[in-house]
Parts: structure tokens; C-alpha cells; sequence
């Protein structure tokens, strides 16, 4: 995607309104351009797209992404980090793991497995670098999906909502179903809930399903807020020993609609025709149809309100002298309401944009007479910017009343470009969006080698990449072939590489269904997209931040690293210290470093795996271990309310269930065939006089899988290890500060690492997560001879990403941080293979997904798979781009019947 830099002479229209005599290149607009290329050239910045296999899941799968990282300014991919964080959150907005990618030319790839430890519910998926850290967290990939659960009891919920506004609080009736995937109620259960508010708990109690599997809440929000959100955490108990948890969204605590106006440019200006753009947003989130009028004071009508598309309209006015004005508005529930539209200002400019031409923009500037008088031949000048992109620049005095330009369309560059308005000064006055479709994109044709396939017959597909001009083009694609029968998602709703490196983030606010802008585009839709930028007030550049001086705190992440100061005494850094930092895992290694005169290290180029665990000493000058180290661990950015709350999805299970049967369908063949047991995936089941769940251990047995568990709850009130242990176990007694068990030393491991034996009491217990005791041969047996007398196993909190342990001796701290993801590969049948065990049902519903297709010099690539047995309609999406920023999306169907 090329940078175009222009300035020059605003085109006339002939018009006796029309009088332009523009300059280029006057020093206020040199000074301000380069202030412009300056900040830009220091502070870029990055976009991020994740391509996913599937748009929701069930647990036991497997989310497939391929990551691409891209320059904001010309989209292709990123010279500054190598290193990308991606999040799964869930409907807590707590981060349920983080994974850390290495990039390649701004790719990478992974998967998040969905292991029985996840719930039915909403999730999230975030993706950033460290130098996007330094930018607003609006900036951050963020996309929300749905996990459903048909593994474990079928449970199945379906609530609605009911709305009344009392006087200082909003009413909320909720009404839930509780059934199983067939349709079956759950009577008579008893059901615990509490009901949470933007955080906070309203209200909890216990209550009976009906014989319907219904129950009925009722409760006020008294801190009634126009888009509060919270949940309803229930738990159902089906038998004696069995209770289910659901997590229910409550998407908001009203049906308010909240309408607002917003003049073309920002201003309403007495005596000038402006576009008037409107919103009606419901409290949920969504847009929401509206009609009726603009009236003035005097009760005269003078445009009409109907909404064209998700809540969205436009109407024209011309304000008048001593007028004030407002709309009557009528909304679906048949109530109406009068709201003021916004004030009129008795002097001002205003900036308007015709783009719905097709070789051409319009560029309009407006003013009144009393700003004529004011600003008679003042300059003012127009700017038009793509992500840091000078687009056009012109300087004009003011002489007359209106201004305007036709500019040729192909200046402009795919995606919203910013035109603004500023004073003499340079300072803005007044603000327009557009958006230019993609037009310099790459061609893209997939052929299949059969119109027609069988059930787990082999497919061939031809893929073919060409430019804009027709040429081969060398590109990097990701491809995901699903069961388009139970993997269904409206057109519209879809996110793609166009809508979100061209439009969602380039602007703050949520755009709902963002596919329907983009795709099949007709003269209507365009006008539409027009109205979304007149409505969405915030873009990713402001032009105060020229005049703001910022400090970039986060630097770009080339390679892995671990760094630190050591000290002694109170804070004096050891100069010319030794540290040496010990790896364990199946390639161990070791690295040695000097602090510097600050007392600081760093040890860089670093290459590990996730879940390596490091041992870190050090050393003064005379070798002496009485030190203290501070590791300069990375915190993490805290994970802020999602901003894509209007997607959550209220009955998740009831909303996918051809999904959820299939799945259902293919656990039960798995289990006949054993390759699962029934101790797997429980999902929300939580069995009562369960073994503490440990989620991250260093037991080679499996987490545990120990005589005895203990976890924080256990041990929260000890002030040591040793006193949480002494009297719990039989067998285990504590003499001297080391541990025995039956008589004889146990074995002490600590984050997988062994310990001496009296190394137990130097253990903080604030660092403790869980501790395992293996006592019997069925579980010290893997260990051989080292435990022979037992083995404590200590686990410290490094669930906590990049968590520190100042444990065990003088000189040395355990340290486990996020290390890159060891990348897994799609299994794909052969059923060529005669020793593949064809008898199990293949229900797969992702067949095929390759994160690393590259297109050859002649712009070609092929790719092969089998195809399950399910039949009906199977869905290809191949998305990727190439060197040179051109993006590229491909979707096509191909139909697979029954085997004869």
C-alpha cells in the first residue's frame, strides 16, 4: 500500500458562492506537516487480526488461530516486535491463560486447547505486543466468542428478560429454564444464585425449578446506569453428589434507548445546511429502529427521523436565528420522547464530504456570515490522513462563504480516512470520517478438483493468487474448511482481515455487524457505511497528541529475555556481580552474566519453551551468596470491560445446539472406542468430596494424582510450611525443620526442581499455591530412588504469569515465565492408511486448518484433506495477505453426500 503525499490547489466549482485563492507549502503548514511525519516516524503503531478455525467452540476442542501483526500505516507486516501475547478470558474478564508467540515477518500461530477445566460460557480472545502497550488498549486485537458444553449432563439454559423502571431503581424479572439437550426439564432441582452488577453482588438466595425446570428472580439495581451489564452464577443440583454452574449474561438492566445526534464536521452553525447523522442504542448494546421528526421551537416540522440501518440514520437542517430545536422520536415498545438536538452556534465553519461518488470526492467548507466577518481573509486549511498517510493538504483565506473541491477518488487509501478542518492556527475546528472500500487487493481463486465429494473421500483444492493488475503474487494465507451444517454464522456477523484491519481498529466504539459494510456492497450499503462514520466519533489519531510530549515506556520485544538488579544491605547494588541463571527441562542450560555499576543484568536472545522453569543466582564480587535479587518481571495489562459486550450471547447452549449434538455425538463415539473415559471433560459438573484441583503442578504423576492434596484454602492461616504440614498427614513428621515420612527424608521438589531436605523453612508460605504428598509406591515409584522416603511436592503461584519465588536459600529465586508456545500440528485422517481404525465416526466439524500456506512465485498452492462423515454443505475461508500490505479473502462451498 503506497504513502501519497499531496498538496495543492483545491479544485473550483464554478458558483458565484465560490471564490479559493489556496497556497501551498506556507510555513504554518510546513511546521505543522512535519511535527505530523515526526510524531508518526516515533510513535508507530500496530494492527493485529487472529484468523480463528471457527467463530464459537465446545469444550474438549481446539481453537486454531494464525496471528497477523502489520503496520498501521501501510498494513504490511510489523519491523518492530517479534514477540505477540494472546489471551483467552473469560466472562469475568479474568485471563484464563496467556499464550507468547515468536513472530516471523509478523506471523505466528497456536491454538488454545479447551481442556474440562473450562466452563460453558463467553470468552475472549486478546491479542498485543509490548509496544502496543504504550497506546490505548482500544488498539488491542479483542474478539468474543461462545463456548458451549455438551460433554457432561447436557445441561441447557434459555433465560429471558423483563424490564420496569421504578422510581429510584431499575426492576429486572428474570425468567430460566433448565433442561437437558433433548429438551427434558430438570424438576423440582434446587437451584443456589447470586446475582451480580457490574461487579458487585445484589442480591443471592436458593430457590426450586418448577416441573417445568423453570425458576423466576425478580431484583432491583439501585445504581441503574445506562448500559449496566453483570451475570446470574447458578447452580443446579441434579443429584446428590452432583451440581452443575452455569454463568448467565445479563446483557443489560433495562430496554432504555438512548438516541443521539451528531452535526457532519461536530457543529450545528446557524445559517448553514449541515447532514445530521442519529444513533439509537439500547441499553444492550445494539442498534434499535426509531422514527418521527425535527421540530423548532414554534412546533413547525422540518425533517424526518427513520432509521436505515441498526439504529442508524441521517436527515438535512439549516438552523435559524433565535431557533432551538428537537427531535420527537417513537420507539418499538410504541412510547415517544422529545430530545433536544445540539446547540447551535451562532458563528462557526462547518466540513462536509460527498464520497459516494464513484471517481471522485467532494470536499465542502461552510461558513456563516458572522465567522465570515470575524475571519475574513484568515487562512484555514484541510488535512485528509489515513493511519499517519498525508492524503491531501490545501490552504485557502477566507473570502467567501462556502469552499469547495472535487478530488480525484484514487488518492485515498482503503479504510477511514480523517479530514479535518483547522484555523489559522492549526487548530482543529472541525472533523469528517469516511470510508474508502478496498479496491488494491489481492485476487484469489480456489478450485476444487471434484464439484461433488463423498464422506471421507480425499479433497484437492488449487489455490491461485494474483494482484490488482492481474499478476502472480507471493502471498502468506491461513485456511479453515468446517461443517458449514454446524458451523453457521450470518454473513453479516462474520469478522474477517477487511473489517478488522480496515475498520473496527481504526475506531473505539463497537461496530455491530461490521461483515455487512464489506461485503456484497450496494449503493444502499454505502450510504450506510457514510452514516457509521458521521456516528462514530473517535479514530485512532488525535491531533492534540502532536502537541503532547510522549514517552514510549514499553520498548519493542525482539527476543526473550531475563533481567534484574542485585543488591545487599539496604539497596546497595552489587557491582561486578556473577549471576548465573539454570534452566530445567529436557534441554536444561546454563548462563552466566556481570551486574553492571548499577548492580543490574540482563541476559538476552533468549529461546524457551512455555513451562521452563529457572533457578536465578547470584553472587557479589567475592562470591558470597548473601544477596538479594529483583527480578524485573513484565507485568501484564489488566483487562478492562469488554467493549464487545452487545456480542455476548445470553442461552449459549440453546444458540448452538446442532453444534453441541455433534459433539455430543462424537464424545459418546470416543468413548465407545476408548479413546476417552468418562473421568474427562466434566465441564461444569463439580462432584462433591472431589480431590482439590491443582492447575498447575510439577507432579510426574499428573496433577493430583497424590496420597494428599493441599491447597491455599487449607493453608491460608500457617505461617510456614512447616506448620501447615505438621499433624495433616499420617506418617509425616518435621523434626528440625526437615521433613520425614515413616522415618526416613522426604524428597523435596519445588516447582520440579529437587531441594536439599532443609531448604523446607526458607519456603515463604505466601508463596505457596498447592503442596502434594506422595507416600505410597503407586505414586513415589516414578521418581525412583530419590523417593524412596516420600516426596512433598511445593507448587509455587506461578499460575500468575512471570510469578517470583524468593524461596530456599540466600542468593537465589525460582523464576517461570511465559515461555513460547510449543506449536501443536491440525491432525488430519488418512484414510488411505489401512491401519487407521475406520469403525470411529469422523464428526469433526473444523476438517482441515493450515495456518501457513505460501503462495509460489507464479502465485500458486495446493492443499489436501479428507473429509469427515458428516454430509451437507462444507465452508473453505482462506484469508492472508503479502509483502506489500494487499490483503486478501476468499470463502467458497463445496457439497459432500453419501457414501453408495
Amino acid at each position: 500500500m503506497k504513502t501519497k503525499k499531496t498538496s495543492g490547489i483545491l479544485l473550483l466549482f464554478a458558483s458565484a458562492y465560490f471564490l479559493l485563492s489556496f497556497t501551498a507549502d506556507d510555513d504554518p503548514l510546513t511546521k505543522f506537516l512535519k511535527s505530523f511525519q515526526q510524531y508518526f516516524t516515533t510513535h508507530t503503531q500496530e494492527k493485529i487480526y487472529l484468523h480463528t478455525d471457527k467463530p464459537y467452540y465446545a469444550v474438549g476442542d481446539q481453537i486454531w488461530f494464525k496471528a497477523y501483526v502489520v503496520d498501521a500505516q501501510n498494513l504490511k507486516s510489523t519491523p518492530n516486535s517479534n514477540i505477540l501475547y494472546v489471551d483467552l478470558i473469560d466472562a469475568k474478564d479474568s485471563v484464563q491463560k496467556t499464550l507468547r508467540l515468536p513472530l516471523v515477518a509478523g506471523l505466528g500461530w497456536g491454538n488454545f486447547e479447551l481442556k474440562d477445566s473450562i466452563k460453558e460460557g463467553n470468552y475472549r480472545l486478546r491479542a498485543y505486543t509490548t509496544w502496543m502497550r504504550n497506546y490505548d488498549e482500544a488498539f488491542f486485537y479483542d474478539k468474543t466468542f461462545k463456548v458451549g458444553n455438551a460433554w457432561a449432563n447436557q445441561l441447557i439454559t434459555k433465560a429471558t428478560y423483563s424490564f420496569t423502571q421504578e422510581e429510584k431503581s431499575e426492576k429486572i424479572n428474570s425468567k430460566i429454564n433448565f433442561s437437558n439437550l433433548d429438551g427434558y426439564p430438570y424438576a423440582n432441582k434446587e437451584v443456589t444464585y447470586n446475582v451480580v452488577i457490574e461487579g458487585k453482588t445484589i442480591t443471592k438466595g436458593k430457590i426450586k425449578t418448577d416441573e417445568k425446570g423453570n425458576i423466576e428472580l425478580g431484583f432491583n439495581n439501585t445504581k441503574a446506569s445506562f448500559g449496566n451489564s453483570g451475570r446470574i452464577n447458578a447452580a443446579i443440583k441434579i443429584g446428590e453428589n452432583t451440581t452443575i454452574d452455569k454463568i448467565i449474561p445479563i446483557k443489560s438492566t433495562s430496554n432504555s434507548v438512548d438516541v443521539q445526534f451528531f452535526p457532519e464536521g461536530g457543529n450545528l452553525v446557524q445559517d448553514v445546511r449541515s447532514k445530521v447523522a442519529f444513533k439509537a442504542l439500547g441499553a444492550d448494546g445494539l442498534g434499535k429502529a426509531i422514527a418521527g421528526y425535527v421540530q423548532d421551537n414554534n412546533g413547525e416540522k422540518l425533517a424526518l427521523i427513520n432509521t436505515r440501518n441498526l439504529g442508524m440514520g441521517i436527515f438535512s437542517l439549516t438552523p435559524k436565528a433565535g431557533k432551538t430545536y428537537e427531535a420527537v422520536v417513537k420507539f418499538e415498545d410504541g412510547s415517544e420522547r422529545n430530545i433536544k438536538l445540539p446547540t447551535v452556534l451562532a458563528e462557526g465553519a462547518t466540513l462536509s464530504i460527498m464520497s459516494s461518488q464513484a471517481d471522485s470526492i467532494t470536499v465542502k467548507v461552510a461558513v456563516n456570515n458572522g465567522f465570515l466577518q470575524q475571519n475574513l481573509n484568515k487562512f484555514f486549511t484541510v488535512v485528509a490522513q489515513n493511519s499517519g498517510n498525508i492524503l491531501y493538504t490545501a490552504s485557502s483565506k477566507i473570502t467567501s462563504l462556502a469552499f469547495s473541491a472535487k478530488l480525484d477518488r484514487s488518492r485515498f487509501i482503503s479504510g477511514i480516512n480523517q479530514f479535518t478542518l483547522f484555523d489559522e492556527n492549526m487548530q482543529p475546528i472541525a472533523e469528517r470520517l469516511i470510508f474508502i472500500p478496498p479496491t488494491d487487493t489481492i485476487g484469489l481463486a480456489i478450485n476444487t478438483d471434484k464439484t461433488t465429494y463423498t464422506q471421507r473421500s480425499k479433497a484437492t483444492l488449487s489455490i491461485k493468487s494474483t494482484g490488482s493488475n492481474g499478476l502472480p503474487v507471493m502471498g502468506a494465507f491461513s485456511i479453515a474448511v468446517v461443517d458449514a451444517g454446524k458451523v453457521n454464522i450470518p454473513n453479516d456477523e462474520e469478522e474477517s482481515i477487511f473489517t478488522n484491519l480496515l475498520l473496527t481498529s481504526d475506531i473505539k466504539g463497537y461496530v455491530e455487524k461490521p461483515n455487512y459494510y464489506l461485503s456484497n456492497i450496494t449503493e444502499s450499503k454505502t450510504i450506510d457505511t457514510d452514516v457509521l462514520m458521521l456516528t462514530q466519533g473517535w479514530r485512532r489519531f488525535n491531533w492534540k497528541n502532536l502537541n503532547v510530549p510522549q514517552k514510549d515506556t514499553f520498548k519493542p520485544e525482539k527476543t526473550l529475555s531475563i533481567s534484574g538488579r542485585v543488591t545487599r544491605g539496604k539497596d546497595k547494588p552489587v557491582v561486578d556481580g556473577t549471576v548465573t541463571i539454570f534452566s530445567s527441562g529436557k534441554k536444561p542450560f546454563l548462563v552466566q552474566t556481570k551486574t553492571n555499576a548499577l548492580g543490574e543484568f540482563m541476559v538476552d536472545s533468549l529461546y524457551f519453551p512455555d513451562s521452563t522453569r529457572f533457578m536465578v543466582q547470584a553472587r557479589n564480587v567475592k562470591d558470597r551468596k548473601f544477596v538479594e535479587i529483583e527480578l524485573y518481571n513484565s507485568t501484564f495489562p489488566v483487562v478492562l470491560k469488554n467493549k464487545n459486550q452487545a456480542d455476548l450471547t445470553v442461552n449459549i447452549n440453546d444458540s448452538m445446539t446442532a453444534y453441541l449434538k455433534n459433539s455430543k455425538s462424537q464424545y459418546e463415539e470416543w468413548l465407545k472406542n476408548g479413546i476417552v473415559n468418562r473421568s474427562i471433560l466434566l465441564g461444569e459438573v463439580v462432584v462433591v468430596d472431589k480431590k482439590p484441583e491443582v492447575q498447575e503442578t510439577s507432579n510426574l504423576n499428573g496433577s493430583g494424582n497424590a496420597d494428599k492434596v493441599l491447597t491455599e484454602k487449607d493453608f491460608g492461616n500457617a505461617f510456614s510450611i512447616e506448620q501447615a504440614l505438621q499433624g495433616r498427614i499420617a506418617g509425616l513428621t518435621i523434626n528440625d525443620g526437615i521433613a520425614y515420612i515413616r522415618g526416613r527424608e522426604a524428597q523435596i521438589i519445588v516447582d520440579g526442581m529437587n531441594m536439599e531436605p532443609e531448604s523446607l523453612s526458607d519456603i515463604p508460605i505466601q508463596d505457596v499455591e498447592s503442596i502434594e504428598i506422595l507416600k505410597s509406591i503407586a505414586y513415589t515409584a516414578i521418581y525412583g530412588g530419590g523417593g524412596a522416603g516420600g516426596v512433598i511436592i511445593i507448587n509455587t503461584k506461578r499460575g500468575k504469569p512471570g510469578f517470583v519465588s524468593k524461596v530456599f536459600v540466600p542468593g537465589v529465586v525460582t523464576y517461570q515465565p511465559i515461555g513460547f508456545l510449543k506449536t501443536k500440528e491440525f491432525y488430519v485422517p488418512n484414510y488411505a492408511d489401512p491401519k487407521l481404525n475406520a469403525s470411529v465416526a469422523d464428526l469433526r466439524t473444523t476438517i482441515y486448518w493450515n495456518p501457513n500456506i505460501i503462495t509460489d512465485k507464479l502465485g500458486n498452492a495446493n492443499v489436501s484433506f479428507y473429509n469427515g462423515d458428516n454430509t451437507g454443505k462444507y465452508r473453505v475461508i482462506l484469508e492472508g495477505t503479502d509483502l506489500n500490505g494487499h490483503l486478501a479473502r476468499k470463502v467458497i462451498n463445496y457439497n459432500v453426500i453419501p457414501k453408495k
